[in-house]
């Protein structure tokens, strides 16, 4: 996809990833629509780049559904829906059940209310582009958070899905699943500090498999490695999981374990 003159819209865009996708976008010569709940700040990273600023809140599809309107309304036509606001809260199977209903609206049902919105549109011009950020976590696990965990994969099936539907009817699908990125998500996770790489270098994949038409986006070799063990070897796969668990909490509070602690700040890891 030549992101050139197409009309581009991003959730989540008032900081991490979504900001850093919305910035290249800009600069690749999209006409950007950004998007978040967070008002000022989303307006005001809006106009420093360069883009148009709707407020919305992923977690409600009335939002979701006027977003979507207004950038039909105002620009004609969506040719790129970035699909990319998320959370992480919660902890283990003790976590409210507010909590994860929290979760699964931000982190599925956006993507579910996107599509749902969009694709009568998309279909109907015979062409359109849906990229949806999952995480890693949707292809192997997530240490600190159930929730974070079963709705990444959730995420990801989802996006799988829409791509084998729709792929012969013009619905591009691509599926960003990064591991660590340098963003407000991994302040409270230093196993993924260790890794973390740059939201520059996560632009870079973006954009490489959305040029190519692709699906699946990772950042880090470990990503498919780590999933050739699991479809390989499970018990080993899980062997290895436990052992990076107990690494990772060990890391927490500058080696004090502490069972479930997760990181909860708004954004992608």
């Amino acid at each position: 996809m030549d992101l050139k003159n197409k009309t581009t819209v991003v959730t989540g865009s008032a900081s991490g990833i979504g900001l850093a996708l919305a910035t290249r976008f800009v600069q690749e010569g999209a006409t950007v629509i950004a998007s978040d709940r967070n008002a000022e700040m989303g307006a005001q990273k809006a106009q420093e780049i360069g883009a148009r600023f709707v407020t919305a809140d992923v977690g409600q599809e009335k939002d979701i559904q006027a977003l979507i309107d207004n950038v039909l309304a105002q620009e004609g036509q969506i040719d790129l829906f970035c699909s990319n606001a998320g959370i992480a809260v919660g902890e283990g199977p003790e976590t409210p059940d507010k909590v994860w209903d929290l979760i699964h609206r931000v982190n599925v049902m956006s993507h579910v209310w996107a599509a749902r919105h969009l694709l009568p549109h998309m279909l109907e011009r015979g062409e359109g582009y849906l990229l949806n950020t999952a995480s890693a976590a949707g292809i192997l696990t997530e240490l600190h958070s159930a929730p974070y965990a079963v709705t990444k994969h959730a995420a990801l099936a989802f996006a799988e899905w829409l791509a084998i539907t729709y792929g012969d009817r013009g619905i591009k699908v691509a599926c960003l699943c990064p591991e660590g990125v340098w963003t407000p998500m991994i302040q409270n996770a230093p196993i993924l500090q260790q890794t973390a790489v740059t939201t520059d270098v996560l632009v870079e994949e973006t954009l490489k498999v959305l040029r190519a038409d692709g699906f699946l986006i990772t950042t880090h070799d470990t990503t498919l490695k780590g999933f050739q063990t699991k479809a390989r070897d499970y018990g080993e796969w899980l062997s290895k999981m436990r052992h990076l668990r107990k690494k990772a909490m060990a890391l927490l509070d500058g080696g004090a374990a502490r069972e479930g602690e997760a990181p909860r700040t708004e954004g992608h890891p």
